[in-house]
């Protein structure tokens, strides 16, 4: 049995998530685009940056593993991706984190005026300069106070991390944290990492909970050493106009794949240290999942069953921020992940900070699933 970790205080006040919902975009794009309109970008695949990024790296003792979990899907341009949610024309990230966050308060069983601390993650907000958190408030009518979280992937992590504490100290009673990525805005998909990116939004309330329930501990790293590997600069666009766009330096796939699973591994251990378990009392598991082979990568690094995890890759791609919003929903809404299991979820934000939090799932209210047939097909 573990040591109790020093700072743990079982008596503390239970706080944790509330709810979760997501507010998926309309548009999905599957590899049939590129097939259809763009064959030379998938015959020439290998000298395009989603190739250099995701290559093996023989010369990196670190990166051996992470070389292992990658190789079946060396052979596939898209790299395991298979389809994505984007944007659908006229759909704007405000305006689904608005969706996202009146279906969280409500699957709370709480009223818009109930929340009196708003957290809003959005990569990148609708306007260059000012995060969404604001712009989100007048839009829900919220009182209380609201302020902007950003720590790359990490950033819904840290928001509940923030959350949680405050709750504990009394200062705030509901806070809703939002959550959105919205790649496709950044890169244009004549670039081949459009491949394995996506868009999402998701949110969530946190606040008290029964007795036993919520976040038990959790543990968190920055990622100084991939600083440098991965940014955005502001380009001129074909009119003229400014565009933001996504880069990737010449030893991002290096650094990736030396970081991400020992980054994960210290997380993952040091939230089950600091909550007082063993990883083989955890339930389940949601790791960051920006590549298909990221959940196999850190299963084995931890010596953990595949079956205890999940993956949405396949049908959102990557999606940042969101990624463990996604993956949360979908294993609570499969029923993989049931009240009273010990849950973990583990994040991975390049340049910014990875973490993991072990919780006792509680009553969860969970928003409505995708309506299909609003789909469009941007194929």
């Amino acid at each position: 049995m573990m040591a109790e970790h020093a700072d743990i205080d079982t008596n503390r006040r239970p706080v944790g998530i509330r709810s979760l919902a997501l507010a998926d975009p309309r548009g999905i794009r599957t590899n049939a685009f590129w097939h259809r309109r763009h064959p030379d970008m998938i015959a020439a695949c290998e000298e395009w940056a989603l190739a250099r990024l995701y290559a093996p790296h023989p010369s990196s003792p670190g990166a051996r593993l992470f070389d292992a979990t990658m190789a079946p899907y060396l052979a596939d341009p898209f790299r395991g991706a298979v389809a994505r949610r984007l944007l659908a024309p006229g759909e704007t990230t405000l305006a689904l984190e608005a969706r996202a966050g009146r279906t969280a308060v409500a699957a709370a069983g709480l009223e818009l005026q109930d929340i009196d601390l708003l957290i809003c993650c959005s990569f990148l907000p609708e306007f260059f300069g000012p995060g969404n958190a604001a712009f989100l408030c007048d839009e829900l009518g919220l009182g209380g106070t609201a302020w902007n979280l950003e720590s790359t992937c990490s950033g819904a992590f840290q928001a509940l991390r923030t959350a949680t504490s405050l709750i504990r100290a009394g200062e705030h009673r509901n806070v809703l944290v939002v959550v959105s990525c919205t790649y496709s805005r950044v890169v244009e998909p004549t670039d081949t990492l459009a491949w394995n990116i996506g868009d999402a939004v998701g949110a969530f309330v946190v606040g008290e909970l029964a007795r036993g329930e919520g976040v038990l501990g959790a543990h968190s790293i920055h990622t100084a050493s991939t600083c440098g590997n991965i940014w955005t600069e502001m380009v001129a666009g074909a009119g003229g106009e400014a565009q933001v766009r996504l880069r990737v330096g010449p030893d991002s796939g290096r650094t990736l794949s030396e970081h991400t699973g020992r980054s994960i591994v210290a997380c993952c251990r040091g939230a089950a240290e600091r909550a007082g378990v063993a990883l083989e009392a955890i339930d389940r598991f949601i790791f960051p999942t920006p590549v298909p082979w990221c959940a196999d990568l850190a299963c084995r690094s931890l010596g953990v069953d595949r079956v205890r995890t999940i993956s949405m890759h396949a049908e959102y791609a990557n999606v940042g921020p969101a990624l463990p919003l996604v993956n949360l929903f979908h294993a609570a809404r499969s029923g993989l992940i049931r009240r009273g299991d010990l849950v973990l979820v583990s994040t991975f934000g390049a340049v910014g900070s990875a973490g993991a939090a072990v919780m006792r799932w509680g009553e969860v209210g969970l928003g409505p699933g995708r309506e299909s047939a609003a789909d469009v097909s941007l194929d």
